[in-house]
């Protein structure tokens, strides 16, 4: 196994040399600015807190398995591919901000049902004018740090995208524009002159369609699990994730970096690369 350490910032030396020791690992390459490969790595209890405590993000790694293995790289939207969530920021244009969050934290924790919790909060938006999701997408929203560079990466191996969000259609379609990516899916806002209804169009796309749609295009491709890479930060997103052959928990609740083959705590999106290189 290769293990991976990698960080936002300039890892010293002397951290290297002490998880080299416990990895019993003796050959170390740097495989990004801030990111090395610790090959012939060997478990040990004490290296994830040493990690956690230098704000290290690490992950153990079989020597064979790299980025070009992969076929379909599915991720979530809000607060994974872009730091903001939306419905929140909407919110925020009706002064309503802090009610929202607290219902959307909730439901990244997995305490409220996300159906319930996405009705709740968008019932809240009832009456605003449908220039605020433009002016949410032109002002707010930006991609999370490393995205381009992961895209980039899986577009030069052929891997194709997909987009799943609990958000909305607005965002997801412009950023697949933006983006070129290859699938999205999410929900629809109702609106009526102009104006939110405070209703989402049609059935929910909660968990279990984010799960849904990874097996239905895995199936269009004709893809194993093994090929299909899955990204999310909430409880919305293991089901999903599950369906993956690899799991990235990124800067995620508790519940997913426990369930996660991998968690990305510190660095960008770009950390999914340096992982399989």
């Amino acid at each position: 196994m290769n293990l991976i350490i990698q960080a936002a910032h300039t890892i010293a030396a002397t951290h290297l040399d002490h998880l080299a020791e416990l990895a019993q690992s003796k050959q170390r390459e740097q495989i990004a600015e801030h990111a090395y490969r610790l090959s012939a790595a060997q478990p040990h209890p004490e290296i994830a807190p040493y990690c956690l405590a230098n704000r290290f993000d690490y992950g153990f790694v079989a020597r064979d398995r790299k980025l070009a293995n992969f076929k379909l790289m599915v991720m979530d939207m809000d607060s994974t591919l872009i730091t903001i969530e939306c419905i929140d920021e909407i919110a925020d244009m009706q002064g309503l901000k802090p009610q929202v969050a607290a219902i959307t934290e909730a439901a990244m924790r997995g305490e409220i049902d996300f159906a319930e919790s996405l009705r709740r909060r968008v019932a809240l938006l009832e009456g605003l004018d449908e220039h605020a999701l433009q002016r949410v997408y032109d002002e707010r929203l930006r991609l999370s740090p490393g995205a381009e560079i992961m895209l980039e990466a899986l577009r030069s191996r052929g891997i194709k995208t997909l987009l799943v969000s609990g958000g909305f259609v607005f965002f997801t379609e412009r950023l697949k524009a933006r983006l070129g990516l290859d699938y999205t899916h999410a929900n629809t806002l109702e609106i009526a002159n102009g104006k939110l209804t405070g209703k989402v169009q049609g059935k929910v796309f909660d968990a279990q369609g984010k799960a849904d749609w990874l097996v239905k295009i895995r199936e269009e491709l004709k893809l194993r699990p093994e090929q299909v890479i899955a990204m999310g930060d909430g409880a919305n997103d293991l089901k999903m994730m599950a369906q993956a052959g690899v799991s990235i928990a990124y800067h995620a609740k508790p519940v997913v970096r426990e369930q996660a083959s991998y968690a990305l705590n510190f660095v960008g999106l770009h950390g999914l690369v340096n992982l399989f290189l």
